[in-house]
């Protein structure tokens, strides 16, 4: 979304599923997350919690110039305060519940700024984001670092212990990332255990801030493979059990159940 201006997106979306579109009729297509956002093809106006996840009666469509696209572009939800929004989180949750209709609880959705939501009734009642993958981007590719952390290796023990040293004390946190570039540099830490570290020390302080989500309540944690296998790790070091659902599976399950409705409504 970052690399269209408005009148790109029409054309980029057309080199993507052009070759698939019938000639002779018209083709809805739906769409959700950043494409909807100021910054994109058309702004989708935020609901505002509490609320169900928007379907396809919320959806805007804009101007398009050819003639077998019909296209639809969820919504996202907005929060008053604290202050929090979402685009594409609430798509893959519509999805979720379409698949558990009575899941009340907590929803996690990881990523590079991970979602807490309150889910009840059906209804989306409140949210909070954290920029956990945003901070290990910026942390291990532009900060000092990044020396440290020259390979993908990996050390379940050390993201395990950093997990619980950050939930236990996150005052700590900034002098323990320092401790990462030290270790490395008098006592041979290695890049596996350091990336580890840094993963768990930033997921641990996430789980501190978003105890209120999660301690007592039904979790789900929507996200790819890896990153929700770092979290379920997390919570169960905790005493939480989770469920994990595939994201892009619950993304086209969203996008499936307004494809539907909208059928139904135009019968």
């Amino acid at each position: 979304m970052g690399q269209l201006t408005s009148d790109v997106f029409e054309p980029a979306l057309l080199e993507l599923v052009g070759d698939f579109l019938p000639s002779n009729q018209v083709t809805p297509v739906i769409c959700c997350g950043m494409v909807g956002a100021r910054q994109g093809w058309i702004e989708a106006p935020y609901l505002s919690v509490p609320c169900k996840p928007p379907g396809i009666g919320n959806a805007i469509g804009p101007e398009v110039k050819d003639p077998r696209l019909d296209v639809h572009i969820l919504p996202g939800v907005s929060q008053n305060l604290p202050a929090d929004v979402m685009r594409g989180e609430e798509t893959q949750i519509g999805g979720f519940l379409q698949n558990n209709p009575g899941f009340d609880g907590a929803v996690c959705l990881p990523g590079t700024h991970t979602k807490w939501v309150q889910v009840s009734a059906g209804e989306i009642v409140s949210f909070r984001t954290f920029m956990t993958g945003e901070l290990f981007s910026l942390l291990s590719e532009r900060s000092v670092l990044r020396h440290s952390l020259v390979d993908e290796g990996w050390d379940e023990a050390a993201f395990n212990d950093a997990c619980n040293d950050a939930m236990t004390s996150p005052q700590h946190l900034s002098a323990r990332l320092f401790a990462l570039r030290a270790g490395s540099l008098l006592h041979g830490l290695t890049p596996s255990k350091a990336r580890a570290r840094l993963s768990g020390s930033l997921i641990g302080l996430e789980l501190a801030g978003s105890r209120p989500y999660w301690l007592g309540r039904e979790v789900a944690i929507i996200g790819a493979v890896g990153l929700a296998g770092l979290y379920d790790r997390a919570l169960t070091g905790v005493g939480v059990s989770a469920t994990i659902a595939d994201a892009e599976a619950m993304t086209l399950a969203g996008l499936s159940s307004a494809f539907v409705k909208m059928k139904e409504q135009n019968k």
